[in-house]
């Protein structure tokens, strides 16, 4: 079996779920005609037709009312904003509708919307462009963040928000849309929703990280791994709602927490698991607990990206610390 990228898994996943189910619909700026803007969803107007392929303007706050619109009355709209930074227009949308539609309507009416977006840095991209903003709509009651770290989750999570009666964001880390690739059986399997993913076993630290810093992070394990640090790898994938049982059933063999993301660190994901695991399980940790994360600056110029980024090397320093200074 060929490997395929996390772009193409994407696109693997729209082709299986529109082929299965006709009320699946495509819509966003460039989606039909030239596949948007990475390619992802190339092909599928030759396939499908325009009616389910649909290219809007130039308005994410169009593609959000009109996406919301539609899931209300019977459709699965899965809409592609061209970046994550792109989407902040369309916020009424998503905030005051698409998440509080259950509830406003006390389950009369639901919204199964997948809203898609190339989120992060490291592709030498303007800011708007290198947004990594999940913590927003982590905050909003009523929505699911899904953020996938390779092609098998990109194909499986994608899935499960299509086939999900309530409405997710999907952020798809852009570094590593093509850099990434592995197997992927085109089987319709779903993978569950709201479930870290224990990516590597480790007995001395508890590594959680979520996107493109995934793969930072398993290269610093088998750094770590040379130098006598087993770390465990976890990749988060659903944001929101946060699965901390796996966290913290880690933390219970290793001690020590470490939580990497490419984000600002102030109000960042990564102080929420830090908090929920001070107000619960404090009597687990062998040593204060640490966070690796992007500064808070806006993304800069890609002259100087590589400072706002990320390294194996910075996951490593504070691995050993947490380690070596709190034996």
């Amino acid at each position: 079996m060929a490997e395929i990228t996390l772009l193409e898994a994407v696109n693997l996943a729209l082709h299986h779920e529109m082929t299965h189910d006709p009320n699946v619909v495509v819509l966003g700026e460039d989606v039909g005609d030239n596949g948007g803007v990475f390619r992802a969803t190339v092909g599928l107007k030759d396939k499908f037709g325009v009616k389910r392929v649909i290219d809007t303007p130039l308005a994410e706050a169009l593609i959000g009312g009109v996406a919301v619109g539609m899931a209300t009355q019977g459709l699965r709209p899965v809409a592609e904003f061209q970046f994550q930074g792109f989407v902040f227009p369309a916020m009424e949308h998503l905030i005051c509708h698409a998440a509080r539609m259950r509830n406003r309507t006390r389950g009369r009416l639901t919204c199964p919307a997948v809203f898609r977006a190339p989120y992060g840095g490291g592709i030498h991209a303007p800011e708007h462009h290198s947004e990594s903003v999940e913590t927003i709509f982590a905050h909003t009651p009523g929505m699911s963040v899904v953020i996938p770290s390779s092609p098998q989750r990109a194909y499986g999570l994608l899935l499960a928000a299509i086939r999900s009666n309530d409405p997710i964001m999907f952020f798809e880390p852009k570094r590593i849309y093509r850099t990434v690739k592995s197997e992927v059986i085109d089987n319709g399997q779903a993978l569950p929703l709201n479930t870290c993913f224990t990516l590597r076993k480790g007995r001395d630290l508890t590594l959680v990280t979520w996107g493109a810093c995934v793969v930072e992070s398993l290269k610093a394990a088998s750094a770590l791994s040379k130098v006598g640090i087993e770390a465990e790898v976890i990749d988060v994938a659903t944001i929101k709602p946060l699965d901390m049982a796996t966290i913290t059933a880690s933390l219970a063999r290793t001690g020590r927490l470490l939580v990497v993301h490419e984000a600002c660190q102030t109000c960042g994901v990564g102080a929420e698991i830090l908090a929920r695991i001070a107000e619960h399980d404090m009597c687990l940790l062998k040593a204060p607990p640490k966070r690796v994360t992007g500064p808070d600056t806006i993304m800069p110029y890609y002259r100087n990206e590589d400072y706002f980024m990320i390294q194996e090397e910075d996951i490593v320093a504070a691995a050993r610390e947490l380690v070596e200074g709190w034996k």
